[in-house]
């Protein structure tokens, strides 16, 4: 696999951030968006900006929602963005402390298959390491085994199966 690295979203990679959410709308995909919902919901780089930058921090963080940092991971060989990365500081909330957990990812609909993923949640972890963030839930629904194995393959263990609106999901925790 290539090497990647974790990075803050900027201006910088807007058109590349836009080329990856339409690539994320094209493929239709239910859990695209996953780790960056509100890329779907932004209609230019400087709203998405704004968005994050609002959420990085308990005090502006919108109410109801949880503080977080979002990440864009980029190819180092090319500059190019191949997945998000978002790194939850709580999981005190109803849904995320029930299903959502700490961590919402998606990779670049061309780039799946690649370990991209594995990758992003192990450079993630190190981000939760340096926050003094010691237990990590990560969740997956129970027909998703290439999450699961993402998952497991950075040291999660399963913990139960809940169940959200029919859907089955699997709750893993990473002692970091």
């Amino acid at each position: 696999m290539d090497e990647i690295k974790l990075i803050m979203p900027s201006l910088e990679y807007g058109e590349d951030i836009f080329r990856f959410r339409q690539e994320l709308i094209e493929a239709n995909d239910v859990d695209s968006f996953a780790g960056c919902g509100s890329l779907i919901k932004s209609t230019n780089i400087t709203e998405y900006l704004n968005i994050i930058s609002k959420w990085m921090n308990a005090s502006t963080c919108p109410d109801g929602s949880v503080s977080s940092n979002s990440y864009i991971a980029v190819r180092v060989k090319d500059n190019k963005i191949v997945g998000i990365i978002d790194l939850r500081h709580h999981i005190d909330h109803p849904i995320l402390g029930l299903w959502g957990g700490h961590i919402g990812y998606t990779v670049r609909p061309s780039e799946r298959g690649k370990g991209i993923a594995k990758e992003m949640l192990r450079l993630n972890l190190q981000n939760f390491r340096h926050r003094k963030i010691e237990k990590i839930m990560s969740t997956c629904s129970c027909d998703n085994l290439a999450s699961e194995k993402v998952i497991v393959s950075n040291g999660g263990v399963f913990e139960k199966e809940v169940i959200v609106d029919k859907e089955h999901i699997k709750r893993y925790r990473i002692t970091i």
